[in-house]
């Protein structure tokens, strides 16, 4: 007989995973208090880094059943709930996310869903992407200038060749322009000195 297990997450601790456990009560669930798990970290810590998580999936045999109110309690994003998702298959575990109305995510049906959302999220991330390419293109052409601003300006640059060619030391001119040898040496080898 199958055994079914309750994950319940909250993002920090002064939140409580009540609501979850309700939920899944309301959905006919009665599941015994030593099989629901519940954790409370951020949901960009990646489920197979969450001790708790961890835990579980060690509980867990092939015939049992996770049940889950929403998809982001087991993941960070769409690919990291898929790759949850596949690896509690493997082991023979179906998962249930009542968000998507009790689906079995591990059955044809359920699998769909996760490419649908998988598909989703990866257009989303390429839109990003392509925004912020898009975005960086505009301001280079408006002359925005990237990166941290030079430690020497042009006409230090060019002392500091003159004092290297005339034999001073790197440190020394290091010293003398109150910036950082490799500083000096990136200015040096620019120059091919």
């Amino acid at each position: 007989m199958s055994r079914v297990f309750a994950y319940c997450r909250v993002s920090t601790a002064d939140q409580s995973t009540e609501n979850q456990r309700r939920e899944i009560e309301s959905a006919g669930f009665a599941i015994d208090g030593r099989r629901v798990i519940e954790e409370a970290i951020s949901g960009s810590v990646a489920a197979n880094e969450r001790p708790g998580f961890t835990k579980l999936i060690d509980r867990l045999e092939a015939g049992d059943v996770l049940i889950v109110t929403k998809l982001d309690r087991l993941g960070r994003n769409a690919m990291d709930v898929r790759a949850t998702v596949e690896q509690l298959e493997s082991v023979g575990v179906r998962v249930h996310c009542l968000a998507l109305g009790g689906v079995d995510l591990t059955s044809s049906a359920g699998r769909m869903t996760m490419q649908v959302i998988s598909a989703v999220a990866e257009f989303e991330r390429d839109l990003l992407i392509e925004r912020t390419q898009s975005g960086l293109r505009r301001a280079k052409a408006e002359g925005k200038i990237f990166g941290r601003p030079a430690a020497l300006s042009v006409e230090q640059r060019e002392a500091v060749l003159q004092l290297l060619a005339s034999g001073v030391s790197v440190a020394s001119v290091a010293k003398e322009f109150s910036t950082s040898r490799q500083t000096i040496m990136r200015v040096r080898d620019a120059t091919g000195l």
